[in-house]
């Protein structure tokens, strides 16, 4: 009798901790908690591992507060897509007042741990949470724009961890600003050239021309090449103390180049396939740039 107990107990904690990681859309999170504790490695001068955890933790709440937002205002129109009618409030397995306390509890620990680190950094947390939920979300099902609101938000973890490390807001946090705007573009086009039918279902629009046609295919290519051109940057001394060596921005720009080729293949294919790599290229990009940018400090520290 006890081991049923304890295993139907074992069973609902763990579903409860399934519709979390959903609800908060952990793995996006945890992306994001990435670029913040890379941008944060890029501005330190000295590592305080309080300082991290604060924005681990931080970061991952006022993310998953924008997204648990984002599930309560669009939980009638994921109820009609495929990808997203088994999340926790259209299967009927959250509450939206739950989903709602989840929300508001995530974005004052988040505004909290945050501000502990300085006020700029709560102040932009709570603005990328205001922008998406407030601004991009309501925008999704009337204009192919609301990627533009959207990568707003979007870009602004990387340069959050320079701000968290510096209490500063100048040209190096920009910088570290843009390269993530701009990357948003190829990687939310290529994600929504995949997922258009879909979307439609819901009356998302998401592609920047309503189709997966060639005018698409080139945005993406262009939005690819001004990511490519600002990523390199920092290599011409322009950029005050966010620096880049030559073999590292090197590095970056065959990286970036290997991502254009993506984009080109979309365009000359214009499948489904083409668009899938595409987006798998950017995750890789993003994630390989930042490291690149870390360790190429670190080396030019040590050496």
């Amino acid at each position: 009798m006890k081991t049923a107990v304890g295993t139907a107990i074992n069973t609902s904690w763990s579903l409860a901790f399934s519709d979390f990681k959903e609800i908060t859309k952990a793995r996006l999170a945890v992306s994001v908690v990435f670029s913040s504790i890379a941008g944060y490695f890029l501005g330190a001068d000295q590592i305080s591992w309080l300082s991290i955890i604060l924005l681990a933790f931080g970061g991952y709440c006022m993310v998953g507060a924008s997204n648990a937002y984002n599930q309560v205002i669009e939980k009638d129109l994921d109820a009609l897509m495929k990808r997203t009618m088994n999340r926790p409030i259209p299967a009927g397995r959250m509450s939206v007042n739950k989903a709602m306390a989840i929300a508001i509890t995530l974005t004052l620990l988040g505004v909290v741990s945050l501000y502990y680190l300085n006020p700029k950094t709560a102040m932009f947390g709570a603005i990328s949470i205001f922008l998406y939920t407030s601004v991009y979300t309501p925008l999704k099902t009337k204009t192919p724009l609301a990627v533009f609101v959207g990568a707003f938000p979007g870009a602004i973890p990387f340069m959050l961890g320079w701000v968290a490390a510096t209490n500063d807001f100048g040209i190096e946090p920009g910088t570290l600003f843009m390269i993530q705007f701009f990357w948003q573009f190829p990687h939310f086009w290529a994600l929504g050239w995949m997922l258009d039918d879909d979307y439609r279902k819901g009356g998302f629009k998401m592609l920047p021309t309503g189709k997966k046609d060639g005018a698409t295919a080139l945005q993406i290519i262009m939005y690819t090449i001004w990511m490519l051109v600002i990523s390199v940057i920092p290599v011409f001394g322009i950029t005050g103390t966010l620096q880049l060596s030559i073999p590292a921005a090197i590095l970056v720009f065959l990286m970036g180049l290997v991502m254009l080729l993506f984009a080109f293949r979309l365009y000359e294919k214009r499948d489904n396939a083409s668009a899938r790599k595409l987006m798998l290229a950017s995750v890789s990009y993003i994630t390989l740039m930042q490291l690149v940018y870390v360790a190429d400090k670190m080396i030019r520290i040590w050496i």
